[in-house]
């Protein structure tokens, strides 16, 4: 979501004179996509980053995180002009303030995109798109086919579920129902169904449950984990990307891919993109949006009132856009 601001700051300072600090997965999504001409890593020594930036010898830093760790490591590095927005304690640590949007106590919900824009409009940068995009490498595409050789000669439609993420088990959609829905898309499309999942052993653990429960025993990245790089070759490959509001739905919307989102606990208007090839299932629920990572109830009321009937229908309906297409 960051990356239409990270295009409008380079069409305002010239993206060879930027420098990205993230860490190494960030870099690896964003690869390829021009955004910068240099790259820091944070160190895990809060001061040895401090001393890397300092360094730099770097005239302005902008922030697009929010911590208050953040604002501290630029003033301590000496970087004379720094702008965030004024927030989490951290207003004097700024020399440019931008004052986030109240609704009384609490942050207005708004798009991330937006959120992040409102910093460069500040710094007098032209805003071309608000569109979410990233690039696929010719190396990462290799680096793909060299770990999953089996999609080589893949005809079927590759159908990747998404059912982890690391907000909380708040947002998980039920293990049952993401096995019911592996075998009908199966069924249905001849899909090739593909789990996406971070290399963690609560989300292997969740991806072994559904391919269980599963009868046509879809394929799991659990097995095969793949860097940054090549996960964005594959999901560039997909037909369909049927997710939570998690991190991989944002690399298939920059991919323009086809997305059916499925939204519980979380606020949908701190993510919307304007991305025409997405449906939302939003939960039914008197507590939604809770934004809690640990659902507090005794039953999960918001993720379990999405039904697999409701996806398949969505799904339908955005392949069928193929059919008729060509």
């Amino acid at each position: 979501m960051a990356t239409p601001v990270l295009q409008a700051f380079g069409g305002l300072y010239g993206s060879a004179n930027i420098t990205l600090l993230a860490n190494g997965f960030t870099r690896q999504i964003l690869s390829g996509s021009g955004f910068c001409g240099g790259w820091l890593e944070p160190e895990r020594s809060f001061f040895k980053t401090v001393n890397k930036l300092r360094a730099g010898a770097f005239d302005t830093a902008i922030l697009l995180k929010n911590s208050f760790g953040s604002a501290l490591a630029i003033r301590l590095a000496g970087i004379r002009h720094r702008v965030g927005y004024a927030r989490d304690g951290r207003s004097f640590l700024l020399t440019e303030r931008i004052e986030p949007q109240r609704e009384g106590s609490k942050f207005k919900a708004a798009a991330m995109i937006d959120y992040y824009l409102k910093i460069a409009e500040r710094m007098g940068a032209k805003i071309e798109s608000r569109r979410p995009q990233l690039a696929v490498e010719e190396k990462d595409a290799a680096a793909l086919e060299a770990a999953l050789p089996a999609l080589n000669s893949c005809t079927e439609p590759i159908i990747i579920l998404v059912p982890g993420g690391a907000f909380g088990p708040s947002k998980i959609w039920p293990i049952e129902r993401y096995a019911l829905l592996a075998d009908e898309l199966r069924e249905r499309f001849g899909a090739k169904v593909i789990i996406s999942i971070a290399p963690v052993r609560q989300e292997i653990e969740i991806a072994e449950a559904i391919c269980s429960k599963s009868v046509s025993k879809p394929m799991h990245l659990g097995r095969t984990p793949l860097p940054g790089g090549p996960l964005k070759a594959l999901f560039s490959r997909a037909a369909l990307v049927i997710t939570n509001d998690t991190g991989p739905r944002h690399i298939a919307i920059a991919l323009g891919r086809k997305v059916i989102s499925l939204f519980g606990p979380n606020n949908p208007q701190w993510t919307q993109t304007g991305h025409k090839q997405e449906i939302q299932i939003i939960g039914r629920a008197p507590c939604v949006p809770c934004d809690k990572p640990v659902c507090r109830a005794n039953r999960h009321l918001c993720m379990e009132s999405i039904t697999v009937k409701e996806v398949m229908e969505a799904a339908e309906k955005l392949l069928s856009d193929d059919t008729q297409n060509n």
